[in-house]
C-alpha cells in the first residue's frame, strides 16, 4: 500500500516593482526583492531611463535608493531625469563613483605605477561606504563595464560580483546592476549571478522610426512570459508592450449574428458576421472594401455597441468627407463616444504597440467591433512576412476569445483576371468576402461573394455590387453570368442584369 504523499508547500519571493508599465506583467509582479538582477543591452536602447523608474518607484514606496554611477556624471543623469518630468531628490541618491573634479586632480594619479589592484579595491570601497551612510533598499550599478576594465581578467570580475551580491543580500538591498555590452570580448559571467537578465534590443529598419525589444532571458524561482515585447522611450519613460498570448483568454461568449443593416448583405452571409469571430475583406482597390468594413462600424453603432477603427492608409479628414458622402457620418458616431478612430503612422509603429492599442480599447472600452484597414499598410510596420501571420494569428484568436469582431481589409494587386496579395491570410479569418470587378454590359461592374464563413452557412452565389451616394447597394445574385470571378464573364441570359438604374 503506498503512503499518501505530502502537499509540498508553495514559496513565492516577494516582488518590487519595475515602475515601468507592462515589464511587471512580463515578471508577473516585478523583480524579486533582496536580489541581483541584470539589464543589458547596447547604447541607447532604455537601460538607464529603466533603472531611474525603478528606482523612483521605490521612492514613491517610500524605499530609499541610490544611483551609483561609475560612467556618467551626476548632472548628465539629473538632465535625463528631467527630460522626463522626473525629480530626483528624498529618498533618491546620485552617488557619482568617479566626480570630474577627481579625474583633474594631479594628487589623485599615480605618478610611477597604474594599479588597477588599487583602483579596483578602491572603487568597491567607495561603493560599500556609499551603502553604509544610505542603506538603501534599492541600488542601481552603472556599469558593469567599468567595473570589468578595472578587473582586467574573467576569474577577478567574477569573483568581484560574487562579493557584491552577497553583500547587498546582507544589506537586504534589490540591485539591478547595467551592462552595455560595449567590451571587446563578451563575459557572460553575470549571467550565472544574477537572479534575473532583462536583455534590451535596438532594431533600426532601412526606413522608419527605430525600433526597440526587451527579451527576459532569465529569471530564477519564478514564471515569467517569455518570448520579444516591444518598447518605447516616451515622455513618461519606458514602456513595454507585453507579448500577447491568446490562450491566457477563456472567456465564454455566445456568437451572435451582427447584421450589417443591408438585407441582402446579411442574406449572402446567411444572417451577418459572427461575434467573436474574424472577417477578411479582400479585392483590388476601389472595390469597396472599406465601405462595407463601415457599414458594419455603423450597424453596430446604432445597436448601441463601441466600435474601433484603425486606419493605416487613408488620411482621417479624406475619410470622413469621403464616409459623409455615402451616408456615413463617422464624425458624428465619433462625436457620441461610440467610435474610437486612430490614424496609424506605419513607420513608427511597433507590432507590439499596435496589438496593445487594440486590446485596451477591446478591454477597457468594451469595443466589439474592430476594424484594421489595411493590413497593406499594417505589413508595413512589420515586413517579415512569417512573423506578422503568427503576429496577427494571435491577435485575432485573443479578440475573438473577448467576443469582438474584427474586420480587415487587404487590397490585392490587379483588376480583373487573376488577383494576388502579397500575404495570404484567408486560412486565418473565419469569413472571408470577396470582392471583384468584371466587365459586362460595356462596363466596370463590381461582384461580390462570400468564400468562406466557419460559424453557420453562407450563400454560394456571386451579387452585383454598386456604390453611389446612398451608399452600398448589394443586388440580386448573377445566375445569368458564367466567369464573373475571371474579371470576363459570358452572359447566358436575355436580358441585362442591373441593381435599378446605374448610380453616378
Amino acid at each position: 500500500m503506498s503512503q499518501p504523499t505530502a502537499k509540498t508547500a508553495t514559496y513565492e519571493l516577494a516582488k518590487a516593482s519595475t515602475g515601468v508599465d507592462g515589464l511587471d506583467l512580463i515578471l508577473e509582479g516585478g523583480l524579486a526583492r533582496d536580489r541581483l538582477h541584470l539589464v543589458e543591452g547596447n547604447p541607447g536602447t532604455g537601460k538607464t531611463t529603466m533603472a531611474l523608474q525603478f528606482l523612483l518607484a521605490g521612492a514613491r514606496a517610500g524605499e530609499p535608493g541610490i544611483y551609483i554611477s561609475l560612467a556618467e556624471t551626476e548632472q548628465e543623469l539629473r538632465e535625463g531625469a528631467r527630460s522626463h518630468g522626473w525629480t530626483i531628490d528624498g529618498r533618491l541618491e546620485i552617488f557619482e563613483l568617479v566626480p570630474p573634479e577627481s579625474v583633474l586632480d594631479p594628487d589623485q594619479h599615480q605618478s610611477l605605477l597604474y594599479s588597477s589592484d588599487l583602483e579596483l579595491g578602491e572603487t568597491v570601497r567607495r561603493i560599500f561606504d556609499a551603502i553604509e551612510r544610505i542603506k538603501p533598499k534599492r541600488v542601481v550599478i552603472d556599469s558593469l563595464s567599468e567595473i570589468r576594465l578595472l578587473a582586467q581578467s574573467s576569474l577577478r570580475y567574477r569573483r568581484q560580483i560574487l562579493a557584491l551580491k552577497h553583500y547587498f543580500a546582507r544589506h537586504a538591498s534589490t540591485v539591478i546592476m547595467l551592462d552595455d555590452l560595449t567590451a571587446e570580448t563578451l563575459d557572460r559571467a553575470v549571467h550565472s549571478i544574477a537572479h534575473s537578465v532583462i536583455h534590451l534590443d535596438q532594431l533600426a529598419p532601412i526606413y522608419g522610426g527605430e525600433r526597440r525589444r526587451l527579451r527576459v532571458s532569465k529569471c530564477r524561482g519564478q514564471s515569467f512570459r517569455n518570448g520579444y515585447h516591444d518598447f518605447t522611450i516616451v515622455h513618461d519613460g519606458v514602456t513595454v508592450f507585453p507579448r500577447l498570448i491568446a490562450a491566457e483568454q477563456r472567456k465564454g461568449f455566445t456568437g451572435q449574428p451582427l447584421p450589417s443593416g443591408i438585407r441582402e448583405l446579411d442574406a449572402l452571409l446567411g444572417g451577418g458576421v459572427t461575434s467573436g469571430s474574424s472577417t477578411l475583406v479582400m479585392g483590388p482597390a476601389g472595390t469597396g472594401k472599406s465601405l462595407l468594413v463601415l457599414q458594419h462600424i455603423r450597424a453596430a453603432v446604432a445597436r448601441g455597441e463601441r466600435a474601433a477603427l484603425f486606419v493605416f492608409d487613408e488620411e482621417l479628414g479624406l475619410l470622413f468627407e469621403r464616409s459623409r458622402q455615402l451616408g456615413i457620418d463617422l464624425a458624428a458616431m465619433q462625436n457620441s463616444g461610440n467610435l474610437r478612430v486612430q490614424q496609424m503612422d506605419a513607420t513608427e509603429l511597433s507590432p507590439g504597440e499596435f496589438a496593445h492599442q487594440v486590446t485596451t480599447y477591446v478591454e477597457r472600452e468594451k469595443v466589439r467591433t474592430v476594424a484594421i484597414d489595411s493590413l497593406n499598410g499594417y505589413q508595413a510596420a512589420m515586413p517579415e512576412e512569417q512573423f506578422l501571420i503568427l503576429h496577427l494569428h494571435e491577435l485575432l484568436q485573443y479578440l475573438n476569445r473577448l467576443g469582438a469582431a474584427t474586420f480587415l481589409t487587404i487590397a490585392q494587386h490587379g483588376m480583373v483576371g487573376e488577383m494576388r496579395q502579397t500575404i495570404d491570410l484567408t486560412y486565418l479569418a473565419d469569413t472571408v468576402i470577396l470582392l471583384r470587378y468584371f466587365e459586362a454590359m460595356g462596363r466596370v461592374r463590381r461582384a461580390i461573394s462570400v468564400i468562406k464563413k466557419r460559424m453557420g452557412s453562407h450563400e454560394d452565389t456571386i451579387r452585383e455590387l454598386r456604390i453611389g451616394n446612398g451608399g452600398m447597394v448589394v443586388g440580386p445574385p448573377l445566375h445569368e453570368f458564367q466567369g464573373v470571378l475571371r474579371g470576363v464573364p459570358t452572359y447566358l441570359g436575355t436580358q441585362e442584369p442591373v441593381v435599378g438604374k446605374v448610380i453616378s
